[in-house]
Parts: C-alpha cells; sequence; structure tokens
C-alpha cells in the first residue's frame, strides 16, 4: 500500500504547502506592513490648537516630607516583610544586613560589630528620612558600591510607610 514513491509523494506535498503558505504570509506581510509607507515626511500637517499640552505628560512629583507627613505605620509593616530576609528588628542582631532597631536618625556605621561596606559612610552620616527615601529608592544608584543587592521600591508612598514604620521600632 505505501511504498516509497507513496511516501515521496507525501512528504514532497507537505514541504510544498508548508512552503506555499511561508510565502503567503511573506506577502501579505509585505502588502500590509511594508511597500515604504509612513517612511517619509507628511504632505501637509494639521495644527491643532493645545496640542502641544496634550502631548506633553505633565507629572507632578509630590516632595518626600508631604508624603511622609502623612505616612501609615501600618502600611510600613506589611512592607517590612520583604527587609526581613537580611535584616532583623532587634538591637545587634544581625542578619546579612545590619540591624535596622532605631535606624532613624541613627548614624549611619551604628554597629560595631557589623561589617559595613563603606560606601554608606561617604554619602551620609546620619539615615534621616529623606536620606533612606534616597537610598530605599536605588540603593545601588544612591550609594555606590554598597552590598545591599536591593533593586529599589519604587513607590514614595511605600517608602514612606515603611520609614514611619521603621521610626516606630526604637525610635528617639
Amino acid at each position: 500500500m505505501f511504498d516509497t514513491m507513496t511516501m515521496t509523494k507525501l512528504i514532497g506535498g507537505l514541504c510544498s504547502t508548508f512552503l506555499v503558505f511561508l510565502l503567503g504570509a511573506w506577502l501579505a506581510e509585505e502588502i500590509y506592513h511594508g511597500g515604504g509607507h509612513g517612511d517619509g515626511e507628511q504632505a501637509y500637517v494639521i495644527e491643532v490648537a493645545g496640542a502641544e499640552v496634550a502631548d506633553a505628560e505633565v507629572v507632578e512629583e509630590v516632595p518626600f516630607s508631604v508624603v511622609f507627613a502623612s505616612a501609615s505605620a501600618t502600611d510600613g509593616e506589611a512592607l517590612w516583610r520583604g527587609c526581613r530576609s537580611c535584616h532583623a528588628l532587634e538591637s545587634g542582631n544581625h542578619g546579612t544586613g545590619p540591624a535596622l532597631y532605631g535606624i532613624v536618625n541613627r548614624p549611619v556605621q551604628f554597629y560595631g560589630d557589623f561589617n559595613y561596606s563603606g560606601a554608606l559612610a561617604e554619602v551620609v552620616d546620619v539615615w534621616t528620612p529623606e536620606h533612606l527615601n534616597s537610598f530605599l529608592e536605588n540603593p545601588r544608584g544612591y550609594a555606590p558600591g554598597t552590598a545591599m543587592s536591593y533593586n529599589g521600591m519604587r513607590s514614595v508612598e511605600d517608602r514612606a510607610n515603611l520609614i514611619a514604620y521603621l521610626a516606630t521600632i526604637g525610635g528617639q
């Protein structure tokens, strides 16, 4: 029933069908998306009043001090879960990173028994809420050479809430 010639015809038919579909897809792509349309300058432009204002995206950045004034320590406690894999809140109890007990308004290299990277001391002396905000946003960008491998917290509200929570733990 199936001899060599029948098998050759069957495989040749499948290959040619596949080739026709590939050529059809290429042709359709050229017709709909190719052909050089839209590559040149427009023949005429219709001016619309106020178009520049609509195109420009206005982003108002709220100062950190305003966001921090309304920060929630309760919400910050939930955010702390991401930090506790490397840090502890008990004084002198270090993990991969130093203990964060009383970190707000504390000197940067506070614990003598922890091996700090040294990059932070070059940038700042005291962990004020503003310095913590900048550091938590982008640790490696704020203090190049820091050993902290965290990528950063993008939301200013989340950073403010976390700092408000840390301020309640052993705060001065």
